[in-house]
């Protein structure tokens, strides 16, 4: 299966760069993968609230079976709910069926969690995608959501260089990259690199940060 190239990639976001152009808003969007987690999901679900502002959560399937209460959260708070995989396989490996599996198994999950989550994207795991990963979300209904900027945070590089790094790429239209949660081979809950401390931090800065600079933080089109 031939995976995706760099510069075919924003074939995934022209629909909102599109909606900037159309408005003139200084809009960006913040989205974040790998949850819901126990720990860190209502970490940053209370910032948001504190803030105001509303993000995407790309959940994994097995995860929103294991805390439906925080999908019924995210939505009741009104946050969009994307579909990032049933457990976070690398689709790129996966045959048509499997990857057809991973899909439809997660939104079933996400749906029992919450029927009244509305999943319009899917996002590849590891932002791996091929032409059968899309046509396979678009066959589940699903537009395929890639992202413009990515500092990295599950590499815990310091809350500063997180926000430092998102700020000094951010344009109108991006669609950050966040992780509220950790894939399943790091999921217990001390496992070392499974730590979202850094990521809430640099929330706490990043939000107040990109309204200073006039941008409108929103919900996916």
């Amino acid at each position: 299966m031939r995976r995706l190239s760099d510069w075919e990639m924003p074939q995934f976001i022209a629909e909102v760069l599109n909606e900037r152009k159309r408005n003139g808003e200084r809009k960006v969007y913040l989205t974040f993968d790998d949850g819901p987690h126990p720990i860190w999901t209502p970490k940053v679900l209370d910032l948001l609230a504190r803030q105001q502002v509303p993000a995407t959560f790309c959940v994994l399937g097995a995860y929103a079976a294991e805390y439906p209460e925080l999908i019924r959260r995210m939505v009741s708070e009104g946050h969009d709910v994307a579909n990032h995989s049933l457990s976070h396989r690398d689709l790129s490996k996966c045959e048509p069926d499997q990857i057809r599996h991973e899909i439809a198994e997660a939104n079933a999950l996400i749906q029992r969690a919450c029927p009244a989550a509305g999943v319009r994207y899917m996002r590849a795991p590891y932002g791996k995608w091929t032409n059968d990963v899309i046509a396979e979300s678009m066959k589940s209904g699903l537009m395929p959501l890639h992202w413009s900027v990515d500092p990295r945070d599950w590499s815990r590089p310091g809350a500063e260089a997180i926000v430092d790094s998102v700020l000094a790429s951010v344009l109108p239209g991006s669609i950050v990259l966040l992780h509220d949660g950790a894939p399943p081979e790091e999921c217990d809950l001390h496992h070392r690199d499974a730590s979202r401390a850094q990521t809430v931090i640099a929330l706490s800065r990043l939000i107040p940060g990109l309204k200073k600079r006039g941008f409108v933080i929103g919900s996916l089109p």
